[in-house]
Protein backbone atom coordinates (compact mmCIF):
# COMPACT_ATOMS: atom_id res chain seq x y z
CA UNK A 1 0.00 0.00 0.00
CA UNK A 2 1.63 3.29 -1.08
CA UNK A 3 2.28 5.96 1.56
CA UNK A 4 -0.20 8.82 1.63
CA UNK A 5 1.16 12.06 0.22
CA UNK A 6 1.14 15.16 2.44
CA UNK A 7 -1.72 17.54 1.69
CA UNK A 8 0.53 20.24 0.25
CA UNK A 9 2.23 17.75 -2.06
CA UNK A 10 -0.89 16.87 -4.02
CA UNK A 11 -4.06 18.26 -5.57
CA UNK A 12 -7.29 17.21 -3.89
CA UNK A 13 -9.38 17.46 -7.08
CA UNK A 14 -9.25 16.78 -10.80
CA UNK A 15 -9.80 19.50 -13.41
CA UNK A 16 -12.93 19.18 -15.56
CA UNK A 17 -12.59 21.32 -18.70
CA UNK A 18 -16.25 21.08 -19.69
CA UNK A 19 -17.88 24.54 -19.29
CA UNK A 20 -20.97 24.88 -17.14
CA UNK A 21 -24.00 25.32 -19.34
CA UNK A 22 -25.91 27.21 -16.67
CA UNK A 23 -24.89 30.88 -16.10
CA UNK A 24 -22.85 31.27 -12.91
CA UNK A 25 -21.06 34.17 -11.28
CA UNK A 26 -18.94 34.93 -8.19
CA UNK A 27 -20.88 38.21 -7.91
CA UNK A 28 -24.44 36.88 -7.88
CA UNK A 29 -25.20 38.75 -4.65
CA UNK A 30 -25.19 42.03 -6.55
CA UNK A 31 -28.57 40.99 -7.97
CA UNK A 32 -29.97 41.79 -4.52
CA UNK A 33 -28.80 45.36 -5.11
CA UNK A 34 -30.57 45.35 -8.47
CA UNK A 35 -33.75 44.11 -6.78
CA UNK A 36 -33.69 47.01 -4.32
CA UNK A 37 -33.15 49.47 -7.19
CA UNK A 38 -36.13 48.09 -9.11
CA UNK A 39 -38.38 47.49 -6.11
CA UNK A 40 -38.09 51.16 -5.10
CA UNK A 41 -39.13 52.02 -8.66
CA UNK A 42 -36.00 54.07 -9.28
CA UNK A 43 -36.35 53.38 -13.03
CA UNK A 44 -39.65 55.30 -12.93
CA UNK A 45 -37.82 58.24 -11.34
CA UNK A 46 -35.26 58.21 -14.13
CA UNK A 47 -37.95 57.99 -16.78
CA UNK A 48 -39.74 61.01 -15.28
CA UNK A 49 -36.66 63.21 -14.75
CA UNK A 50 -34.06 62.16 -17.31
CA UNK A 51 -34.54 61.51 -21.01
CA UNK A 52 -31.53 61.36 -23.31
CA UNK A 53 -32.48 58.60 -25.71
CA UNK A 54 -33.75 59.65 -29.11
CA UNK A 55 -33.46 56.20 -30.72
CA UNK A 56 -34.89 52.84 -29.75
CA UNK A 57 -31.45 51.22 -29.87
CA UNK A 58 -29.27 50.92 -26.80
CA UNK A 59 -30.05 50.97 -23.11
CA UNK A 60 -32.51 53.32 -21.45
CA UNK A 61 -31.25 55.91 -18.93
CA UNK A 62 -32.44 53.82 -15.99
CA UNK A 63 -30.57 50.76 -17.33
CA UNK A 64 -27.36 52.75 -17.79
CA UNK A 65 -27.68 54.14 -14.26
CA UNK A 66 -28.38 50.68 -12.84
CA UNK A 67 -25.33 49.25 -14.62
CA UNK A 68 -23.05 52.01 -13.28
CA UNK A 69 -24.41 51.63 -9.76
CA UNK A 70 -23.99 47.85 -9.91
CA UNK A 71 -20.38 48.40 -10.95
CA UNK A 72 -19.85 50.77 -8.01
CA UNK A 73 -21.54 48.35 -5.59
CA UNK A 74 -19.21 45.58 -6.79
CA UNK A 75 -16.18 47.75 -6.03
CA UNK A 76 -15.38 49.20 -9.46
CA UNK A 77 -13.41 52.45 -9.28
CA UNK A 78 -13.84 53.80 -12.79
CA UNK A 79 -15.91 53.21 -15.97
CA UNK A 80 -13.13 51.02 -17.39
CA UNK A 81 -13.71 48.46 -14.63
CA UNK A 82 -16.96 47.42 -16.32
CA UNK A 83 -14.75 45.39 -18.67
CA UNK A 84 -14.07 43.01 -15.77
CA UNK A 85 -17.74 42.04 -15.52
CA UNK A 86 -19.01 42.88 -19.01
CA UNK A 87 -19.05 39.24 -20.13
CA UNK A 88 -20.60 37.87 -16.92
CA UNK A 89 -23.30 35.53 -18.33
CA UNK A 90 -25.31 35.39 -15.10
CA UNK A 91 -25.66 39.17 -14.78
CA UNK A 92 -26.71 39.51 -18.42
CA UNK A 93 -29.42 36.85 -18.09
CA UNK A 94 -30.65 37.97 -14.67
CA UNK A 95 -30.77 41.69 -15.47
CA UNK A 96 -32.46 41.21 -18.82
CA UNK A 97 -29.74 43.11 -20.69
CA UNK A 98 -25.98 42.87 -21.13
CA UNK A 99 -23.89 45.37 -19.21
CA UNK A 100 -22.79 48.31 -21.38
CA UNK A 101 -19.23 48.76 -22.62
CA UNK A 102 -16.99 51.50 -21.24
CA UNK A 103 -17.55 53.69 -24.31
CA UNK A 104 -21.30 53.62 -23.70
CA UNK A 105 -20.85 54.51 -20.03
CA UNK A 106 -18.58 57.43 -20.85
CA UNK A 107 -20.97 58.66 -23.52
CA UNK A 108 -23.82 58.50 -21.01
CA UNK A 109 -21.88 60.51 -18.39
CA UNK A 110 -20.86 63.15 -20.91
CA UNK A 111 -24.50 63.89 -21.66
CA UNK A 112 -24.76 65.49 -18.21
CA UNK A 113 -22.27 68.18 -19.26
CA UNK A 114 -23.51 71.43 -20.76
CA UNK A 115 -20.98 73.46 -22.75
CA UNK A 116 -23.18 76.56 -22.45
CA UNK A 117 -22.79 76.43 -18.67
CA UNK A 118 -19.05 75.86 -19.06
CA UNK A 119 -18.88 79.11 -21.04
CA UNK A 120 -20.28 81.04 -18.06
CA UNK A 121 -17.03 80.66 -16.11
CA UNK A 122 -15.51 84.16 -15.72
CA UNK A 123 -11.79 84.76 -16.31
CA UNK A 124 -9.70 83.72 -13.30
CA UNK A 125 -8.30 87.24 -12.92
CA UNK A 126 -11.86 88.55 -12.46
CA UNK A 127 -13.24 85.79 -10.22
CA UNK A 128 -11.08 82.96 -8.92
CA UNK A 129 -13.82 80.72 -7.54
CA UNK A 130 -17.01 80.01 -9.43
CA UNK A 131 -19.89 77.65 -8.63
CA UNK A 132 -21.33 76.19 -11.82
CA UNK A 133 -25.12 76.20 -12.14
CA UNK A 134 -26.42 72.67 -12.49
CA UNK A 135 -27.21 71.45 -15.97
CA UNK A 136 -30.77 70.29 -16.61
CA UNK A 137 -29.76 66.60 -16.48
CA UNK A 138 -27.94 67.13 -13.15
CA UNK A 139 -31.09 68.77 -11.78
CA UNK A 140 -32.94 65.69 -12.99
CA UNK A 141 -30.54 63.48 -11.02
CA UNK A 142 -31.18 65.58 -7.91
CA UNK A 143 -34.91 64.92 -8.39
CA UNK A 144 -34.15 61.20 -8.66
CA UNK A 145 -32.12 61.44 -5.47
CA UNK A 146 -34.94 63.21 -3.62
CA UNK A 147 -37.53 60.71 -4.90
CA UNK A 148 -35.36 57.79 -3.79
CA UNK A 149 -35.01 59.26 -0.28
CA UNK A 150 -38.78 59.57 0.05
CA UNK A 151 -39.38 56.00 -1.19
CA UNK A 152 -36.85 54.60 1.25
CA UNK A 153 -38.61 56.54 4.01
CA UNK A 154 -41.88 54.89 2.93
CA UNK A 155 -40.20 51.48 3.27
CA UNK A 156 -39.12 52.33 6.81
CA UNK A 157 -42.72 53.30 7.63
CA UNK A 158 -44.05 50.08 6.09
CA UNK A 159 -41.66 48.08 8.30
CA UNK A 160 -42.91 49.88 11.44
CA UNK A 161 -39.85 52.14 11.66
CA UNK A 162 -41.39 55.45 10.59
CA UNK A 163 -38.91 58.35 10.62
CA UNK A 164 -40.34 61.64 11.88
CA UNK A 165 -37.12 63.43 12.90
CA UNK A 166 -34.64 64.78 10.35
CA UNK A 167 -31.24 66.26 11.15
CA UNK A 168 -29.39 67.56 8.11
CA UNK A 169 -25.60 67.46 8.42
CA UNK A 170 -23.79 69.42 5.72
CA UNK A 171 -20.08 69.46 4.89
CA UNK A 172 -17.72 69.73 1.93
CA UNK A 173 -15.00 67.23 1.11
CA UNK A 174 -11.91 67.28 -1.10
CA UNK A 175 -11.53 64.83 -3.98
CA UNK A 176 -7.99 64.79 -5.30
CA UNK A 177 -7.47 64.79 -9.06
CA UNK A 178 -4.53 65.37 -11.38
CA UNK A 179 -6.69 66.13 -14.40
CA UNK A 180 -5.92 69.36 -16.26
CA UNK A 181 -9.40 70.69 -15.53
CA UNK A 182 -8.94 70.28 -11.75
CA UNK A 183 -8.11 73.43 -9.77
CA UNK A 184 -5.99 73.92 -6.65
CA UNK A 185 -7.74 73.57 -3.28
CA UNK A 186 -6.86 75.01 0.13
CA UNK A 187 -4.72 72.03 1.14
CA UNK A 188 -2.37 72.67 -1.76
CA UNK A 189 -3.31 69.84 -4.11
CA UNK A 190 -5.66 69.84 -7.09
CA UNK A 191 -9.12 68.41 -7.35
CA UNK A 192 -12.76 69.12 -6.59
CA UNK A 193 -14.66 70.07 -3.44
CA UNK A 194 -18.30 68.92 -3.54
CA UNK A 195 -20.77 69.93 -0.85
CA UNK A 196 -22.80 67.04 0.60
CA UNK A 197 -25.85 67.03 2.89
CA UNK A 198 -27.09 63.89 4.66
CA UNK A 199 -30.15 62.95 6.69
CA UNK A 200 -28.41 61.68 9.82
CA UNK A 201 -31.21 59.56 11.33
CA UNK A 202 -31.77 57.66 8.08
CA UNK A 203 -28.11 57.63 6.95
CA UNK A 204 -29.16 58.88 3.52
CA UNK A 205 -27.56 61.50 1.28
CA UNK A 206 -30.28 63.99 0.42
CA UNK A 207 -28.38 66.55 -1.69
CA UNK A 208 -24.99 67.47 -3.08
CA UNK A 209 -23.40 70.18 -5.20
CA UNK A 210 -20.33 69.42 -7.33
CA UNK A 211 -17.75 72.23 -7.12
CA UNK A 212 -14.30 73.13 -8.32
CA UNK A 213 -11.49 72.54 -5.86
CA UNK A 214 -10.84 76.24 -5.36
CA UNK A 215 -14.41 76.99 -4.23
CA UNK A 216 -14.31 77.51 -0.44
CA UNK A 217 -16.88 75.57 1.57
CA UNK A 218 -18.20 78.84 3.00
CA UNK A 219 -19.14 80.13 -0.45
CA UNK A 220 -22.90 79.90 -0.97
CA UNK A 221 -23.75 76.84 1.18
CA UNK A 222 -27.46 77.74 1.11
CA UNK A 223 -28.29 76.02 -2.20
CA UNK A 224 -27.29 72.55 -1.00
CA UNK A 225 -29.15 73.06 2.30
CA UNK A 226 -32.34 74.08 0.49
CA UNK A 227 -32.17 71.02 -1.76
CA UNK A 228 -31.61 68.84 1.30
CA UNK A 229 -34.68 70.01 3.19
CA UNK A 230 -36.78 69.92 0.00
CA UNK A 231 -35.88 66.23 -0.39
CA UNK A 232 -37.29 65.21 3.00
CA UNK A 233 -40.60 63.30 3.09
CA UNK A 234 -43.76 65.04 4.26
CA UNK A 235 -43.92 62.76 7.32
CA UNK A 236 -41.10 64.66 9.07
CA UNK A 237 -42.33 66.42 12.22
CA UNK A 238 -39.07 67.97 13.50
CA UNK A 239 -36.16 69.43 11.51
CA UNK A 240 -32.62 70.27 12.57
CA UNK A 241 -29.39 71.37 10.92
CA UNK A 242 -25.74 70.97 11.91
CA UNK A 243 -22.61 72.28 10.23
CA UNK A 244 -19.04 73.38 10.74
CA UNK A 245 -17.79 76.96 10.53
CA UNK A 246 -18.26 76.94 6.73
CA UNK A 247 -21.99 77.03 7.46
CA UNK A 248 -21.61 80.21 9.52
CA UNK A 249 -22.59 82.20 6.46
CA UNK A 250 -25.11 85.02 6.44
CA UNK A 251 -27.36 83.75 3.64
CA UNK A 252 -27.66 80.26 5.14
CA UNK A 253 -28.16 81.45 8.73
CA UNK A 254 -30.78 83.99 7.65
CA UNK A 255 -32.70 81.31 5.76
CA UNK A 256 -32.50 78.75 8.59
CA UNK A 257 -33.79 81.13 11.26
CA UNK A 258 -36.49 82.75 9.13
CA UNK A 259 -40.03 82.45 10.49
CA UNK A 260 -41.05 81.33 6.99
CA UNK A 261 -39.65 77.88 7.88
CA UNK A 262 -42.38 77.42 10.51
CA UNK A 263 -45.07 77.23 7.82
CA UNK A 264 -43.24 74.46 5.91
CA UNK A 265 -43.73 70.70 6.46
CA UNK A 266 -41.71 69.79 9.52
CA UNK A 267 -41.87 73.32 10.91
CA UNK A 268 -39.08 75.41 12.42
CA UNK A 269 -35.48 74.36 11.80
CA UNK A 270 -33.37 74.14 14.94
CA UNK A 271 -29.72 74.60 14.04
CA UNK A 272 -26.24 74.63 15.52
CA UNK A 273 -23.11 75.51 13.53
CA UNK A 274 -19.51 76.07 14.51
CA UNK A 275 -18.95 79.81 14.80
CA UNK A 276 -16.30 81.63 12.78
CA UNK A 277 -13.87 82.73 15.47
CA UNK A 278 -13.37 86.37 14.49
CA UNK A 279 -11.27 88.66 16.62
CA UNK A 280 -14.23 90.07 18.58
CA UNK A 281 -15.77 86.68 19.32
CA UNK A 282 -12.37 85.20 20.25
CA UNK A 283 -11.80 88.05 22.68
CA UNK A 284 -15.25 87.60 24.23
CA UNK A 285 -14.81 83.85 24.74
CA UNK A 286 -11.35 84.23 26.29
CA UNK A 287 -12.69 86.85 28.69
CA UNK A 288 -15.11 84.38 30.32
CA UNK A 289 -14.10 83.79 33.93
CA UNK A 290 -12.85 80.36 35.03
CA UNK A 291 -15.80 79.92 37.39
CA UNK A 292 -18.25 80.18 34.49
CA UNK A 293 -16.80 77.21 32.57
CA UNK A 294 -18.58 73.93 33.28
CA UNK A 295 -16.88 70.61 32.56
CA UNK A 296 -19.06 68.14 30.67
CA UNK A 297 -16.57 65.61 29.35
CA UNK A 298 -12.99 64.43 29.27
CA UNK A 299 -11.01 63.12 26.30
CA UNK A 300 -8.83 59.98 26.60
CA UNK A 301 -5.69 62.14 27.01
CA UNK A 302 -7.23 63.97 29.95
CA UNK A 303 -8.28 67.10 28.06
CA UNK A 304 -11.37 68.59 29.71
CA UNK A 305 -14.28 69.75 27.57
CA UNK A 306 -15.99 72.78 29.11
CA UNK A 307 -18.83 75.05 28.06
CA UNK A 308 -20.08 78.53 28.95
CA UNK A 309 -22.60 81.03 27.68
CA UNK A 310 -21.10 83.82 25.56
CA UNK A 311 -22.59 87.30 25.76
CA UNK A 312 -21.93 88.20 22.13
CA UNK A 313 -24.32 89.89 19.71
CA UNK A 314 -22.63 90.79 16.40
CA UNK A 315 -24.06 93.32 14.01
CA UNK A 316 -24.99 90.93 11.21
CA UNK A 317 -25.96 92.03 7.72
CA UNK A 318 -29.66 91.69 7.17
CA UNK A 319 -30.38 91.50 10.89
CA UNK A 320 -33.86 92.88 11.58
CA UNK A 321 -34.25 95.19 14.54
CA UNK A 322 -37.07 93.12 16.05
CA UNK A 323 -35.41 89.74 15.45
CA UNK A 324 -34.27 87.62 18.37
CA UNK A 325 -30.45 87.50 18.68
CA UNK A 326 -28.92 84.10 18.18
CA UNK A 327 -27.14 82.34 21.00
CA UNK A 328 -23.41 81.71 21.22
CA UNK A 329 -22.11 78.88 23.40
CA UNK A 330 -18.38 78.72 24.11
CA UNK A 331 -16.29 75.55 24.14
CA UNK A 332 -12.98 75.38 26.00
CA UNK A 333 -10.56 72.48 25.69
CA UNK A 334 -8.31 72.47 28.74
CA UNK A 335 -5.21 70.29 28.87
CA UNK A 336 -4.26 68.56 32.15
CA UNK A 337 -1.41 70.07 34.12
CA UNK A 338 1.91 69.55 32.40
CA UNK A 339 0.43 69.06 28.91
CA UNK A 340 0.23 71.62 26.12
CA UNK A 341 -1.23 71.95 22.64
CA UNK A 342 1.14 72.28 19.68
CA UNK A 343 0.98 76.07 19.89
CA UNK A 344 2.37 76.01 23.44
CA UNK A 345 -0.90 76.81 25.27
CA UNK A 346 -2.87 74.63 27.64
CA UNK A 347 -6.29 75.69 26.31
CA UNK A 348 -8.17 76.35 23.12
CA UNK A 349 -11.40 78.26 22.63
CA UNK A 350 -14.24 77.68 20.19
CA UNK A 351 -17.93 78.57 19.96
CA UNK A 352 -21.13 77.45 18.28
CA UNK A 353 -24.01 79.54 16.99
CA UNK A 354 -27.55 78.27 17.57
CA UNK A 355 -31.22 79.10 17.85
CA UNK A 356 -31.79 76.22 20.31
CA UNK A 357 -32.21 76.72 24.05
CA UNK A 358 -30.74 73.36 25.05
CA UNK A 359 -28.36 73.02 27.99
CA UNK A 360 -24.81 73.66 26.80
CA UNK A 361 -23.43 70.14 27.34
CA UNK A 362 -26.35 68.56 25.46
CA UNK A 363 -26.00 71.06 22.62
CA UNK A 364 -22.25 70.56 22.16
CA UNK A 365 -22.42 66.77 22.40
CA UNK A 366 -25.22 66.74 19.84
CA UNK A 367 -23.31 69.05 17.50
CA UNK A 368 -20.19 66.89 17.81
CA UNK A 369 -22.12 63.85 16.55
CA UNK A 370 -21.93 65.39 13.07
CA UNK A 371 -18.37 64.08 12.78
CA UNK A 372 -19.71 60.52 12.93
CA UNK A 373 -22.31 61.03 10.22
CA UNK A 374 -21.34 63.22 7.29
CA UNK A 375 -17.60 62.53 7.63
CA UNK A 376 -18.36 58.80 7.65
CA UNK A 377 -20.33 59.24 4.42
CA UNK A 378 -17.44 61.15 2.83
CA UNK A 379 -15.05 58.32 3.68
CA UNK A 380 -17.34 55.56 2.44
CA UNK A 381 -18.27 57.31 -0.81
CA UNK A 382 -14.66 58.21 -1.65
CA UNK A 383 -12.91 55.05 -0.45
CA UNK A 384 -15.58 52.34 -0.21
CA UNK A 385 -17.28 53.34 -3.47
CA UNK A 386 -15.91 55.14 -6.53
CA UNK A 387 -16.60 58.72 -5.43
CA UNK A 388 -12.89 59.37 -4.96
CA UNK A 389 -12.27 58.82 -8.68
CA UNK A 390 -12.86 61.62 -11.19
CA UNK A 391 -13.57 59.99 -14.57
CA UNK A 392 -13.61 62.98 -16.92
CA UNK A 393 -12.34 66.45 -17.78
CA UNK A 394 -15.99 67.52 -18.06
CA UNK A 395 -17.65 69.10 -15.03
CA UNK A 396 -21.09 67.65 -15.69
CA UNK A 397 -19.80 64.12 -16.27
CA UNK A 398 -17.91 64.19 -12.96
CA UNK A 399 -20.95 65.59 -11.15
CA UNK A 400 -23.11 62.75 -12.53
CA UNK A 401 -20.56 60.05 -11.61
CA UNK A 402 -20.37 61.42 -8.04
CA UNK A 403 -24.14 61.64 -7.66
CA UNK A 404 -24.58 58.06 -8.90
CA UNK A 405 -22.15 57.03 -6.17
CA UNK A 406 -24.37 58.80 -3.65
CA UNK A 407 -27.43 56.96 -5.00
CA UNK A 408 -25.50 53.70 -4.60
CA UNK A 409 -24.67 54.64 -1.02
CA UNK A 410 -28.35 55.27 -0.29
CA UNK A 411 -29.43 51.88 -1.65
CA UNK A 412 -26.76 50.13 0.43
CA UNK A 413 -27.85 52.12 3.48
CA UNK A 414 -31.47 51.09 2.90
CA UNK A 415 -30.48 47.42 2.81
CA UNK A 416 -28.45 47.76 6.01
CA UNK A 417 -31.20 49.63 7.85
CA UNK A 418 -34.13 47.49 6.73
CA UNK A 419 -32.72 44.00 6.19
CA UNK A 420 -29.58 43.35 8.23
CA UNK A 421 -29.27 42.39 11.89
CA UNK A 422 -28.57 45.26 14.35
CA UNK A 423 -24.91 44.24 14.75
CA UNK A 424 -24.47 44.24 10.95
CA UNK A 425 -26.06 47.63 10.25
CA UNK A 426 -22.85 49.53 11.00
CA UNK A 427 -20.87 47.39 8.54
CA UNK A 428 -18.68 49.40 6.25
CA UNK A 429 -18.88 48.81 2.53
CA UNK A 430 -15.97 46.36 2.44
CA UNK A 431 -17.75 44.12 4.93
CA UNK A 432 -21.15 44.73 3.32
CA UNK A 433 -19.80 43.26 0.10
CA UNK A 434 -18.76 40.11 1.97
CA UNK A 435 -22.19 39.90 3.60
CA UNK A 436 -24.33 40.49 0.52
CA UNK A 437 -22.56 41.25 -2.77
CA UNK A 438 -19.72 38.77 -3.23
CA UNK A 439 -21.79 35.59 -3.12
CA UNK A 440 -21.40 32.94 -5.78
CA UNK A 441 -24.54 31.73 -7.50
CA UNK A 442 -25.99 30.28 -10.68
CA UNK A 443 -29.19 30.44 -12.67
CA UNK A 444 -31.09 27.29 -13.56
CA UNK A 445 -34.41 26.63 -15.19
CA UNK A 446 -36.89 24.29 -13.58
CA UNK A 447 -39.94 23.97 -15.79
CA UNK A 448 -40.95 27.48 -16.79
CA UNK A 449 -39.26 29.20 -13.84
CA UNK A 450 -35.74 30.62 -13.89
CA UNK A 451 -34.22 30.33 -10.42
CA UNK A 452 -31.21 31.91 -8.74
CA UNK A 453 -29.36 29.59 -6.38
CA UNK A 454 -26.49 30.68 -4.14
CA UNK A 455 -23.40 28.78 -3.10
CA UNK A 456 -23.26 30.34 0.37
CA UNK A 457 -23.91 29.74 4.05
CA UNK A 458 -27.40 29.63 5.56
CA UNK A 459 -26.75 33.01 7.22
CA UNK A 460 -25.83 34.60 3.90
CA UNK A 461 -28.87 33.12 2.16
CA UNK A 462 -31.01 34.32 5.06
CA UNK A 463 -29.85 37.90 4.43
CA UNK A 464 -30.73 37.56 0.75
CA UNK A 465 -34.15 36.15 1.68
CA UNK A 466 -34.78 39.16 3.93
CA UNK A 467 -33.95 41.55 1.08
CA UNK A 468 -36.33 39.64 -1.20
CA UNK A 469 -39.09 39.89 1.42
CA UNK A 470 -38.69 43.60 2.21
CA UNK A 471 -38.14 44.75 -1.37
CA UNK A 472 -40.90 42.96 -3.23
CA UNK A 473 -40.83 42.76 -7.01
CA UNK A 474 -42.86 40.82 -9.60
CA UNK A 475 -40.98 37.81 -11.01
CA UNK A 476 -41.09 36.68 -14.61
CA UNK A 477 -38.95 33.89 -16.08
CA UNK A 478 -36.42 35.05 -18.67
CA UNK A 479 -34.17 33.32 -21.15
CA UNK A 480 -30.93 31.69 -20.04
CA UNK A 481 -29.01 32.83 -23.11
CA UNK A 482 -26.92 35.98 -22.36
CA UNK A 483 -28.27 39.00 -24.22
CA UNK A 484 -26.16 40.98 -26.63
CA UNK A 485 -25.26 44.59 -25.95
CA UNK A 486 -27.50 46.99 -27.79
Amino acid sequence: MPAALPVLAKSCFALDLRPLKEPASPNAGVLAFSRVYRSLKVPDLFAANLQFKERQRGLAEAQMAEAIMLLQALGGDCPEDVGLIHQDPLLASALGYALPKVTAIRSFLEKFHDEKIEALRPPREEQKSFIFPCSEPINGLQNVQAGLVRRIAQKYAAQGQALTLATIDQDATIIESHKKAALYHYEGGRGYQPMVAIWAEADLVVADEWRDGNVPARQAPLTCAQWAFAALPATIKQRFFRGDSACHENGLITWLKSTDREAEPGGRIGFCVSASMGEDLQKEVKAIGSSEWRTFGKDPDGTQRQWAEVAFVPGEKGEKKDSRPLRYVGLRLLKPQGSLFNDGTDRRHYAVLTNLDWEGAKLLNWHREKAGTVEHVHDEVKNGLAGGHVPSQLMGANAAWFKLNLLTYNLVSAVKGLCLNPEERTARLKKFRLLVIHLAGRLSRNGCVLRLRFCASNDAIGRIAKIWAVFDLPTQATCLKPLLTG
